[in-house]
Order: structure tokens, then C-alpha cells, then sequence
């Protein structure tokens, strides 16, 4: 009496019924994502070998030694001392009188701030040392001198 047809309703014999246009598929609407983390590694490895590079803008050719890199957990604060004598503060010109009070105002642990000193090869060793001493008779504990990792040659 009548027709039995398949449990699918009778999609022309193509599992989960016909298809429109012929069978060809659309376009695929996905966002292929690994280029863009290609590019994001790559970006992040340069951020990491230039962020070093550019702590500090205050141009000092530093002089080379054996000694082992310090750890730091947070951000010191750098006084550099340049080959003419003159005295920067991260990059602000200042004046010697003026380190002390300024290490003060910027000091967010107070006195157990670690404090930097980058002084040029052709600086007169007086004047890295005048500065060391302010800091120091100031009562500033953590002071350390910036060096290069001198190269085997």
C-alpha cells in the first residue's frame, strides 16, 4: 500500500540528508590563530632581549668585569656618572648635593631601596666615589656598582 522509506527520510542515500548547492562546502568562517601567535612569540622574544637595553638613557661606556649578574626583583633606582662629572638621577641631570634628597623623595622602601651607580671608565674615580659616599652616609644599605660582563678574548 504505501512506500517504506529510510529512517533518514529519504535524503538520496547520503548520510544526514541532502545537502544545498550541489555538495560543495561554504566558506569556512574560522579564525586560523597560528600566524598570530607566531607573530606574538616573536614580538615577545625581541621585548625581551630590548627591554634590558632600555633602562637607562643616560650614554656611559662602563668598564668590564668577571663578577656574576645580580638578581633583581624590582626596578632600582641608577645614578650614573658620566666622563665630564655630571651626575644623573635615572635620566635627570642633578646636582651632588642634590642626591640625597631626591633618593629620599623617589625611595618607595626606604632605606633598603637598591640603589645603582653606573659610573663612565673615564670618570674621575673621585666623583662615583663622592657619590657613594652621600648615598651611603645617607643611610641607603642596598648600593651597588654597574659593570659589564667583561669577554674572553
Amino acid at each position: 500500500m504505501g512506500m517504506s522509506v529510510g529512517a533518514n527520510g529519504g535524503g538520496g542515500g547520503r548520510r544526514g540528508g541532502r545537502r544545498r548547492g550541489g555538495g560543495k562546502r561554504g566558506p569556512v568562517s574560522e579564525i586560523n590563530v597560528t600566524p598570530l601567535v607566531d607573530v606574538m612569540l616573536v614580538l615577545l622574544i625581541i621585548f625581551m632581549v630590548a627591554a634590558p637595553m632600555m633602562t637607562v638613557g643616560v650614554p656611559i661606556d662602563l668598564p668590564e668585569t668577571k663578577a656574576s649578574a645580580m638578581n633583581s626583583d624590582t626596578q632600582p633606582i641608577t645614578i650614573s656618572v658620566n666622563p665630564a662629572g655630571e651626575i644623573y638621577l635615572q635620566e635627570s641631570p642633578i646636582a651632588i648635593d642634590e642626591v640625597v634628597p631626591k633618593l629620599q623623595a623617589i625611595a618607595t622602601t626606604g632605606y633598603n631601596e637598591r640603589i645603582y651607580v653606573r659610573g663612565d671608565t673615564a670618570a674621575a674615580y673621585g666623583t662615583v666615589m663622592k657619590v657613594m659616599a652621600r648615598i651611603s652616609s645617607a643611610g641607603y644599605k642596598n648600593i651597588g656598582l654597574v659593570t659589564l660582563q667583561e669577554q674572553d678574548k
